[in-house]
């Protein structure tokens, strides 16, 4: 029997359930973006345009490191909500002990490279030298909170799997409540600068972890979490592995590309790249929102693979498209109309706006192709096959991008046409995606094809 914070995601109509699913995890996306952007509010508003520029010139960084680990729960999220599907619940079990264990310890390793690395891996970005060592300083504090991360992370991919997408939500609630008081105390009255809101930052992390962890070990049911009896199972982290390992190594390979880009919008100066912070702040939250119904089509997908409604599939994939589209279309348009506005929040500074907007005219309005592509990729996965995604999204988004910043931006060295690669990567990515699909769908259906046409024996 399903908890009142559980969703049935095999049975009833599925345009309800989706919303039901989805619009926590939008609202949980938005409210992390609107903590994260505190961040560089205060800073930008009461520090200044150099400190705002180090805080957003390690986005890229921080997000290649850390959506390795979190690529990996996507694995944890398809084989619990496969294992729950169908009904077997030790291994889901299993795979929520081993889930833990490898969050426990991807947050470790990613302390070690955080704090060693950040330096030369800043330089290597070619971060301008006027902000380099408060980012290096912002980068190594950020990262003594990562057990925390992906505690949290992967604890709600857990939730995730057995269609609880609101407690994760009223966590990120109050752990954000806090990031931003700390922010304001910091800053303000301390003047403690990055070093400010990267402890902020840090203390938030380890309040929600801590509240997802209270929450599995209170749970009844397969997702329940024994502290004192938890194993890490070696068979349940292979086939965690098998799917979320490519998934990490597609965010990894993905975020070289955006690395090499903020490298490049690293060479226009500070300004420009305090700028493209702000720009790419906002839009964090048309993606953010977008996301929400990858992670929806991915836990629907695996359910119902689980439980063999097979029929349902297609149906999950294409009310997804549909309400992505219409997503990415409403608020990355908004972004763009209301742009001048939104970065005015982040800074003061004329020049920083216009270098936001630059940013605004070409990505946001187009975002929605970057919702399509993860739909269609989310069902992919939902199906099993994690390593189809990965190698097209390299190919079509990572190799094209990298390519194009090596030729095109080389031979016209402007900011629009840097930003142009990213729409042309997303629908030469979709339609890839679009045709892995219809092939695997084949692969996976054919049996349930050849069971119903098999002639009755009286």
């Amino acid at each position: 029997m399903k908890k009142s914070y559980e969703i049935d995601m095999c049975n009833g109509p599925l345009l309800s359930r989706i919303l039901l699913f989805s619009l926590p995890l939008i609202c949980s996306g938005i409210l992390q973006l609107l903590f994260n952007a505190a961040d560089i509010i205060v800073v930008g508003r009461f520090t200044g345009s150099q400190a705002m520029a180090a805080v957003g010139s390690t986005s890229s960084l921080i997000n290649l490191l850390v959506n390795f680990f979190i690529g990996i729960s996507v694995g944890a999220n398809v084989l619990i909500a496969r294992f729950c599907g169908g009904n077997d619940f030790d291994d889901a079990q299993e795979t929520v002990q081993t889930a833990l264990w490898t969050a426990i310890t991807g947050g470790m390793i990613l302390i070690v490279v955080g704090v060693l690395a950040a330096r030369p891996m800043l330089e290597w970005m070619a971060t301008p030298e006027d902000v380099l060592d408060q980012a290096v300083l912002y980068m190594r504090i950020y990262f003594i909170g990562m057990p925390a991360t992906m505690l949290y992370n992967f604890g709600a991919a857990v939730l995730r799997a057995v269609g609880d997408t609101r407690r994760p939500l009223y966590f990120l609630m109050m752990s954000g409540v806090v990031n931003v008081i700390c922010n304001l105390f910091f800053v303000i009255v301390l003047d403690l600068g990055v070093v400010g809101v990267a402890s902020a930052t840090v203390i938030a992390q380890i309040i929600s972890a801590c509240l997802i962890v209270y929450c599995l070990t209170q749970m009844d049911g397969a997702c329940h979490v024994d502290l004192k009896h938890m194993h890490f199972h070696l068979d349940k982290f292979r086939r965690m592995m098998q799917i979320g390992l490519p998934a990490g190594l597609q965010s990894v390979i993905f975020n070289i590309s955006n690395v090499l880009i903020q490298s490049s919008i690293n060479s226009f100066g500070a300004i420009v790249v305090a700028g493209n912070t702000a720009a790419a702040n906002i839009e964090g939250f048309v993606y953010t929102s977008m996301n929400a119904i990858y992670q929806t089509a991915l836990s629907f997908t695996s359910q119902n693979l689980g439980a063999r409604q097979y029929g349902r599939i297609d149906q999950i994939l294409i009310r997804c498209l549909i309400l992505v589209t219409c997503i990415g279309l409403l608020l990355g348009n908004g972004a763009h109309f209301f742009g001048r506005e939104l970065l005015s929040i982040y800074s003061g500074e004329a020049e920083v706006v216009s270098y936001g907007m630059a940013r605004l005219n070409v990505v946001a309005v187009t975002y929605f192709l970057c919702g399509m592509m993860d739909v269609v990729a989310g069902s992919v996965r939902g199906m099993g096959y994690s390593v189809m995604p990965m190698l097209v999204s390299l190919a079509g988004a990572c190799v094209f991008r990298i390519f194009w910043i090596f030729t095109i931006f080389r031979w016209q060295h402007t900011l629009f046409v840097l930003y142009i690669s990213y729409p042309i990567s997303w629908i030469l990515t979709v339609c890839a995606h679009v045709v892995c699909y219809l092939v695997l769908r084949r692969k996976v259906f054919r049996p349930v094809q050849k069971q119903t046409n098999v002639p009755s024996v009286s």
